[in-house]
């Protein structure tokens, strides 16, 4: 059993900034006048769909498997010595199109995850095909579960099951429903016992959605470690192990939790 209390702190650098509509290199050469704020990060998030925007034209934008921007998420982490995630547009193996995090690592190893829930009031899901897996990811000992965007909303799919350290949301969330946004995040904190970091865009899209930003830090009782608000930008913050522990230890509500199995798709 991990001893969480040995767990060194973990460094975040959240990414938060506009995005240039479908065009993955002026996005790329963005984001890398940006990443050298992050340095010394262990982790670093940028937004959904952060080369392109969230666009629905999958078939014209979908990198493959090993394409461009994959190939550069790789040079970032290795270059920075540090985890880089976010999420781009992916026609995977089958030929489906997936809207899918990547997480590369310093060696140069990728894993994804999928997005689960497809944000049917824009058409995601006859655009993309959803994942079937949840993930559990590793960084420095800490065990990180990444989601994308409207996963937020179904707590089911983000509750706990295998000792979260910290749930990681990246999202495209728009301002018309950022008090949504807002009230979730600290509900998932809450009743999974862990941090919760949330990445979010701002700026408008191609389509006049506009995007109010609003990442944001909390820690296992939904208090806010950060909060950029609007501002466009990298922001930095420390979690710390040993808090954590204290409070699982202190109220341990996850030793009352309903047992549950995800039905046999997922």
């Amino acid at each position: 059993m991990r001893n969480l209390s040995l767990l060194p702190d973990l460094e975040l650098a959240l990414i938060q900034t506009h995005l240039v509509w479908q065009d993955p290199a002026a996005n790329r050469a963005h984001f890398a006048s940006l990443l050298e704020q992050a340095r010394g990060a262990d982790l670093i998030v940028l937004p959904e769909m952060f080369s392109t925007g969230f666009s629905m034209d999958s078939a014209d934008l979908a990198e493959p498997e090993n394409g461009p921007t994959s190939q550069w998420l790789r040079e970032q982490a290795q270059a920075l010595q540090a985890v880089v995630t976010g999420s781009l547009i992916i026609q995977a193996a089958d030929d489906s199109y997936r809207n899918r995090l990547l997480w590369a690592r310093p060696d140069g190893t990728v894993a994804h995850y999928d997005k689960r829930h497809l944000f049917r009031m824009a058409g995601e899901h006859k655009h993309y095909s959803a994942g079937e897996q949840q993930v559990l990811l590793e960084v420095k000992g800490w065990q990180v579960r990444p989601l994308i965007c409207y996963d937020l909303r179904f707590p089911v799919w983000s509750r706990d099951p295998r000792s979260t350290d910290l749930l990681l949301y990246t999202a495209n969330w728009p301002a018309a429903r950022r008090n949504h946004w807002n009230r979730l995040l600290p509900a998932r904190a809450i009743e999974n016992l862990c941090y919760v970091a949330a990445v979010n865009r701002v700026g408008e899209d191609g389509k006049g959605h506009a995007y109010s930003g609003d990442s944001q830090v909390l820690d296992f009782q939904g208090e806010p470690l950060l909060e950029p608000g609007a501002a466009d930008g990298v922001f930095r913050v420390s979690l710390k192990a040993a808090e954590l522990v204290a409070y699982r230890q202190r109220f341990p509500a996850h030793l009352d939790a309903d047992e549950f199995m995800l039905g046999a798709s997922c």
